[in-house]
């Protein structure tokens, strides 16, 4: 039979000195044994492997121990500390709750709690896993625990503190174990490679490190495998192949390639580290973590939150200075909704793909060619002149309007002259255009608005061809008209109110996402009777659109855009003398809108008498 033990037994702590990561604690326990006030209770909490269990039977060895020395600790050579050694030692008892969770064996436990210590002064209980035990066993537990006899101590060990019952946890001392960090794990995992004999690079102790997740006992069996793979020669090389972990290089590279744009070796990069095995979401895993160390080594005050071999940091430092806080953290945020989504995901190569091309397009510009987005949406484009369209020899142009068949109001130039010629009735519907027709915009109701367009009337010059013409914008009509002929003088032609409220909702539709509340209040006026009123102004008799609001704020609110939109509808409407006005409204006449579930009740019993009836009959109530 080998004699070989492995490292995680090996180099167990046996004094509290010895203890890695945990000097808070280990300095609270043996200040308590030094004063001799000794809590009847304990509970040690954590993560596996910071050493719960292993400070339990330090502790439990130093109360018994008949001449500890004067740092606190056990002696080693008196009778209680040989029996502990040897592992005969009656007076401390283990329990594991993962299998001896029933209440027979909590009754068994208390039976020998009774019996007093044989040598030394303590008989202590050690319960490992407490959070296992039923809900009878916990409950035979409580008057034990709460009332021992004065030679028994209990220890209780978890790693689900939030599993153990309030009424257990209110009569034990709590003492919550870290997770041990990267630095204390390599400095340790040195230690035992220098009394084996390794060869080690730190670089490989690192991953080794990381790997642990915090937990020294992880850490030590990786260490153990490890070991036995290289021979003794722990490189980091060889480290990466045998616990199957991407080389930090790879990160490196791809991350130079998301900051130049270079998508087709992004491509390349992630499919070549597909083909090594690695799988999709462990490798976004680990990109993301890249990203959070390199925005952690932008700032001084932040490094020490980089957890890496000091041989790699000088490349974190170098690679951070590159990349702007702001692709680092979109970067994250893709990262992280990958992630998210990776399960749910049918296509799981191409959701990883589609985030590295994100990734890659944050350094660009919106409006970039190759961008992969959309282009940011503003109002100025809408005014760009649209290519010149040829009528048919011998055809005459057909005149297309969407107006209505209201009167239109009549707004002139004051310094223009009248019209000589007689103006242009359309009577007959107009012919139907080769283009798709406009919808109309979203949030009117499209019936009455078709209702109200069934017939035409509008005055203008003879020789004057329609804004509205087969496949072409009002707003690219203008634009073209405007681009033909240089204006010399203001514009004056007269528009419908159907026409204002058009060129309106279409300003709203047009809004970016941005907006989106005030492209919601605009929709809200146009649909809503006698918030918009057009009417020419007393003092310049200039035509004026005056838009009401429910208070000052809304109106602050809207008068963002006051300016585009005048802009915008002067030029659909082709009137310069068009003004937009957002008053707050003082007669009263917005509506008063029912928000809560009462108000909304209150609002169908006052228009409808028969609900109202209904309600009367049933005894309905609001609940």
């Amino acid at each position: 039979m080998s004699d070989y033990i492995v490292s995680a037994r090996k180099y167990r702590p046996a004094t509290f000195d010895s203890v890695v990561g945990q000097s808070a604690l280990t300095t609270t326990l043996k200040n308590a044994i030094a004063s001799g006030k000794l809590a009847h209770a304990y509970l040690f909490c954590g993560p596996r492997g910071v050493g719960k269990t292993t400070s339990a039977r330090i502790f439990a060895k130093t109360i018994n121990c008949l001449s500890p020395n004067d740092r606190g600790e056990a002696c080693d050579v008196c009778e209680s500390c040989v029996a502990f050694n040897e592992q005969r030692s009656y007076n401390i008892h283990e329990l594991d709750a993962a299998s001896n969770n029933s209440v027979d064996d909590i009754r068994e436990l208390i039976e020998q709690v009774q019996i007093p210590p044989q040598v030394g002064r303590y008989k202590v209980f050690i319960i490992d896993e407490v959070h296992m035990l039923s809900q009878a066993a916990f409950n035979a537990f409580l008057k034990t625990l709460e009332e021992p006899p004065a030679h028994a101590i209990f220890i209780l060990a978890t790693t689900e503190k939030h599993k153990i019952l309030p009424t257990i946890l209110s009569r034990c001392q709590i003492y919550d174990f870290n997770r041990m960090e990267v630095a204390d794990i390599v400095n340790h995992l040195r230690k035992v490679a220098d009394n084996e004999g390794y060869t080690y690079e730190d670089s490989a102790l690192n991953v080794i490190a990381r790997k642990a997740d915090g937990g020294m006992r992880d850490a030590l069996s990786v260490f153990d495998q490890v070991a036995s793979y290289t021979s003794g020669n722990i490189t980091y090389a060889k480290v990466i192949e045998n616990l199957n972990v991407l080389d930090y290089d790879y990160y490196f590279d791809l991350t130079e390639s998301l900051l130049k744009t270079d998508i087709p070796r992004v491509m390349l990069t992630l499919n070549e580290i597909l083909s090594k095995g690695f799988e999709a979401n462990h490798f976004m895993g680990g990109l993301a973590a890249h990203f959070r160390d390199l925005l952690v080594s932008r700032d001084p005050q932040t490094l020490p939150l980089l957890e890496v071999a000091e041989s790699v940091r000088e490349r974190y430092g170098e690679q951070a200075a590159r990349c702007t806080p702001k692709f680092l953290y979109g970067a994250l945020r893709l990262c992280n909704d990958c992630d998210i989504n990776y399960r749910a995901s049918r296509n799981k190569r191409l959701l990883v793909e589609l985030t590295l091309i994100q990734v890659a397009q944050l350094l660009q510009e919106e409006d970039a060619p190759g961008c992969g987005r959309r282009p940011a949406r503003c109002l100025l484009p809408i005014f760009n002149p649209a290519p010149a369209k040829t009528a048919a020899t011998g055809e005459r142009p057909a005149l297309q309007t969407e107006s209505a068949a209201v009167q239109p109001v009549q707004i002139r130039n004051a310094t223009a002259p009248p019209a000589t010629a007689p103006s242009v009735a359309l009577s007959s519907p107009p012919p139907q255009p080769t283009a798709p027709q406009r919808t109309v915009a979203s949030g009117m109701n499209s019936t009455l608005l078709r209702e109200k367009l069934k017939t035409v009337s509008l005055t203008r010059p003879p020789g004057t061809a329609s804004t509205a013409a087969s496949g072409t914008t009002v707003a690219s009509a203008s634009a073209e008209t405007a681009a033909a002929a240089p204006r010399k003088e203001l514009l004056a032609e007269t528009f419908s109110f159907e026409q204002f409220i058009y060129q309106w909702m279409r300003f709203a539709n047009e809004l970016p996402p941005s907006n989106r509340s005030i492209a919601g209040r605009l929709k809200v006026m146009a649909t809503e009777e006698g918030r918009i009123s057009i009417e020419n102004d007393a003092a310049t008799g200039q035509p004026k659109a005056v838009a009401l609001v429910e208070n000052e704020a809304a109106a602050q609110h809207m008068r963002h855009v006051e300016a585009a939109l005048t802009a915008y509808l002067r030029s659909t409407l082709r009137n310069d003398l068009l003004t937009i006005a957002f008053e707050v409204d003082t007669t009263k006449r917005i509506k008063k809108r029912a928000y809560s579930p009462r108000e909304i009740y209150q609002q169908m019993l006052e228009k409808n008498d028969a609900f109202k009836q209904l309600a009367i009959a049933l005894k309905l109530e609001l609940a």
